[in-house]
């Protein structure tokens, strides 16, 4: 499931043409659901799981800030690393069981990436013409 969630994601990201896409998006997903998984099974043997999954978020971060990139006055790739972040959080969510959440917060991903791009657009596009008659 984390494999297929991230997937779902990550084709997205490739479809805007951002290079964390498909393969990364459901890679950094199945690792953080094994990661999960394998904290679960330790917890048997006296292992906190949440040990192992705040490493995860922290390996997540890591992720995330080599995606990115100070370009000119601007910064570049910030959507992409808070993509990657949450990515793993649905990986650990389907490495809990926790399916619902998993799916839920897929589609809430998609939804945010899908109509925050269009939402971005239409609000540009109307500050745009307005700054260039002040000139």
């Amino acid at each position: 499931m984390a494999l297929v969630l991230g997937a779902i994601v990550g084709l997205e990201r490739e479809r805007r043409g951002h290079a964390a896409g498909f393969r990364t998006m459901a890679m950094v997903s199945s690792g953080s659901c094994l990661f999960t998984l394998l904290g679960a099974a330790l917890f048997a043997s006296g292992t906190d799981p949440t040990r192992i999954a705040a490493q995860v978020v922290t390996g997540a971060g890591f992720l995330g800030a080599g995606a990115i990139l100070r370009e000119g006055g601007g910064v570049k790739g910030l959507t992409t690393a808070a993509t990657i972040w949450v990515v793993a959080a649905i990986g650990m969510a389907a490495g809990f069981g926790v399916y619902l959440l998993a799916v839920g917060t897929t589609a809430l991903v998609l939804v945010g990436l899908i109509t925050m791009r269009i939402l971005r657009g239409r609000i540009l596009r109307r500050l745009v013409p307005a700054e260039e008659e002040e000139v």
